[in-house]
């Protein structure tokens, strides 16, 4: 592992896929993996620790599907009340000697570990205090890195929003960082961007 404060990562893994009809999109085959083992790969991979995974809808299916990689599971039991009720879950089980917590998406299946590594290090050069947020062309995406500064006002998040809205309250705490790649947009609420995934992929 790196020098330099230690970081958590928090991965979503609970959400219900309304969008996606009866299936489940984080069991969903990419490269032949479950969508959120990629995820969690690239989560293992970073000099992230621990990697925190938050399961709710078929979270025995989830769990099994991450079967063999270094993560701790946590079970929220509210993940039919909106997203915020999962990262809420994460965030306070993220140990207290850790200075932040890099939050990623179950469903982002193109992040990969040197995405991480380059938030964490800007992370870290700005004192463990900035928010770091992840760019391409003028855009903003996922995963974002929170400092512990921000944890108090992550756990009083309701319903399904997540935390976009503190970000435009804390702008001032924002760092973004280029990453040069639509990995950081790439997530997938429908059979159609699953099936352009797909795509892409098998190239």
């Amino acid at each position: 592992m790196r020098a330099g404060a230690r970081v958590a990562a928090v991965l979503l893994a609970a959400g219900r896929s309304t969008r996606m009809g009866a299936d489940n999109k984080l069991l969903a085959l990419v490269d032949g993996k479950p969508m959120v083992r990629h995820a969690a790969e690239a989560a293992v991979a970073s000099s992230a620790r621990p990697v925190l995974v938050v399961t709710g809808h078929q979270g025995a299916q989830v769990r099994a599907s991450l079967a063999g990689l270094d993560v701790d599971f946590l079970d929220n039991a509210r993940f039919a009340d909106g997203l915020s009720t999962s990262l809420v879950c994460g965030i306070a089980a993220v140990p207290v000697d850790c200075a932040g917590a890099l939050v990623l998406l179950g469903d982002m299946p193109l992040i990969a570990a040197a995405h991480l590594e380059r938030l964490i290090d800007a992370f870290r050069a700005s004192g463990e205090q900035a928010i770091v947020v992840p760019t391409h062309a003028g855009r903003r995406g996922n995963p974002v890195l929170w400092p512990r500064a921000h944890f108090a006002a992550i756990l009083e998040l309701q319903g399904d929003a997540g935390a976009r809205r503190l970000l435009a309250a804390h702008a001032r705490d924002v760092r973004e960082v280029d990453l040069g790649t639509d990995a950081i947009f790439a997530d997938v609420d429908t059979p159609e961007a699953l099936a352009r995934l797909r795509g892409a992929t098998s190239c």
